[in-house]
């Protein structure tokens, strides 16, 4: 069987055991959605107040998709290397002639579609009841910016999943590192409420590029004529494309990393 073959046979097993954890397929919908509830439409953004949420809606949507492009693959794919590590299925893997790079790679395109739905989802939420319709402008580019930004936290979960030592280990773990990174990432606290030491840590952070990327692709701020393009709109120096080409990079050094430390044998 070739490389193809053996990638796309992983993949079709792992969307059916994705698909059986009902409870699973449940909250990968639904924490994204009550967040966009709780935020978009509870507290609300205030562009004329003070305190958090003062930007209009549309900025906001770079969090929005944040939070599933993060903590689902995070929690999913490192959970899946310790499951698979407790019940000593990697050495049965060994045996066979699937790698550990096709391993990650099927479980990132299953992560790819689940999350990419879930992005469908999100934001058709925050244009039905935030009023972000307004400031937004489709772009293209979003689609390459969520598939890197899940290869990236795919290659983070399968290296929690090989340093933590049980499932629990995993999740308390994807917690501890996804929630710093969803605030501290231009995501839903602007740059500006930050203190100014901590400005430059912010690169230090994956979630930024991202972050940033959609928002210049699809972010149209108050004033600013619309510009239905694939690329969006270019509000910094460089654009999406910058962000898109660090991300990029970013995605393939973690993703080596994670296949890297997916275990021949337990």
């Amino acid at each position: 069987m070739s490389a193809l073959g053996r990638v796309g046979s992983e993949t079709t097993a792992a969307t059916k055991a994705f698909l059986r954890r009902r409870t699973a397929v449940f909250f990968t919908f639904f924490f994204p959605a009550i967040l966009v509830l709780i935020f978009g439409v509870l507290v609300q953004a205030q562009p004329t107040g003070g305190g958090l949420f003062t930007e209009p809606a549309g900025y906001y949507v770079p969090g929005y998709l944040a939070v599933v492009v993060l903590f689902t693959p995070l929690s999913r794919v490192g959970s899946e290397v310790a499951r698979h590590r407790e019940g000593n299925r990697f050495e049965k893997l060994a045996t066979t002639p699937l790698s550990r790079a096709e391993w990650l790679l099927a479980q990132t395109l299953v992560n790819v579609a689940i999350i990419g739905a879930a992005a469908v989802l999100i934001l058709g939420l925050v244009v039905a009841l935030t009023g972000a319709a307004g400031s937004l402008t489709p772009s293209l580019l979003v689609l390459p910016f969520i598939a890197l930004a899940v290869a990236l936290f795919c290659g983070l979960g399968a290296v929690l999943g090989r340093v933590a030592d049980s499932q629990d280990g995993v999740v308390a773990a994807a917690n501890g590192i996804a929630l710093p990174l969803l605030f501290l990432s231009e995501t839903f606290v602007p740059p500006d409420l930050l203190p100014a030491w901590f400005d430059p840590l912010r690169f230090l952070s994956p979630l930024t590029y991202f972050a940033r990327g959609v928002r210049e692709a699809t972010y149209r701020p108050p004033g600013v004529i619309a510009s239905f393009t694939p690329g969006g709109n270019v509000l910094e120096a460089g654009g999406p494309l910058l962000e898109l080409g660090v991300l990029a990079a970013l995605a393939v050094l973690f993703f080596v990393a994670g296949a890297y430390a997916i275990p021949d044998t337990d």
